[in-house]
């Protein structure tokens, strides 16, 4: 059995009422969640779901050339593996680990049983789930209208929220890869942000140093995203 206190260091768990968390208890796995590591492939059918405690999980849209890019970005408040329990059973989607940690999950004989309950996980659920769709769409809108200094700036508050701390270790190779743009535009815009005093960024490490003046530099689609979460959440378990 998992330790008590690692299962309240995701936002979904530790929401839970008591007695579902007891029952989930026994049936939860901790699990080593290495940088690149693949949770899912586009149309497998998913065997777990994997609640991230120190890890980031990038959901990508894979093309058939085999280029990507970042529709959402999970952590410490969230789950992997929604289409387990919205019935699907799969997703075109890939889930890769974009910054490296720790995690637990659940089998999928088990998340189904406990969402066919139609208690309050469902709705906890759901409720998280609305909150990741407003992610999406809103990375859509800003991959589409707004500069790529202001995609960084969002992309870099999101992760930050996921971590504890404000270093990310992230190479622009990776950052390209899932903001699906050519290295030198992320190399130019990283170096803006530098330039302004807001963030520090050396040998793939970047360090925030000014975080109310990235979230200022950075488009609408950063505190939308956020007030969701904060939202639908209990207690704005984003954060």
């Amino acid at each position: 059995m998992v330790d008590f206190e690692d299962v309240r260091m995701n936002g979904l768990l530790a929401a839970l009422p008591e007695a579902e968390l007891q029952r989930w208890l026994p049936q939860i796995e901790a699990v080593e969640l290495p940088l690149g590591y693949v949770l899912y492939e586009p149309g497998a059918t998913l065997t777990h779901v994997y609640f991230p405690t120190t890890a980031i999980v990038s959901l990508l849209y894979v093309l058939e050339n085999g280029s990507s890019a970042e529709i959402a970005v999970v952590g410490k408040e969230g789950i992997v593996g929604i289409a387990l329990f919205m019935g699907g059973g799969s997703t075109p989607n890939r889930a890769v680990v974009q910054s490296a940690g720790k995690g637990l999950r659940l089998s999928a004989r088990a998340m189904t049983e406990e969402f066919n309950r139609a208690g309050p996980v469902l709705h906890l659920l759901l409720r998280y789930t609305q909150a990741l769709i407003a992610q999406m769409s809103q990375t859509a809108v800003c991959n589409r209208h707004h500069a790529l200094d202001q995609q960084l700036c969002r992309w870099l508050l999101l992760s930050l929220d996921r971590l504890r701390g404000n270093d990310l270790v992230m190479t622009q190779e990776l950052i390209a890869n899932m903001l699906g743009v050519r290295r030198e535009g992320v190399t130019e815009a990283a170096m803006k942000l530098q330039v302004a005093g807001l963030i520090r960024y050396a040998r793939g490490r970047i360090k925030v140093l000014d975080r109310e003046r990235l979230e200022a530099r950075s488009c609408e689609c950063y505190a939308v995203v956020k007030n969701e979460y904060d939202r639908l959440l209990p207690g704005g378990k984003a954060t």
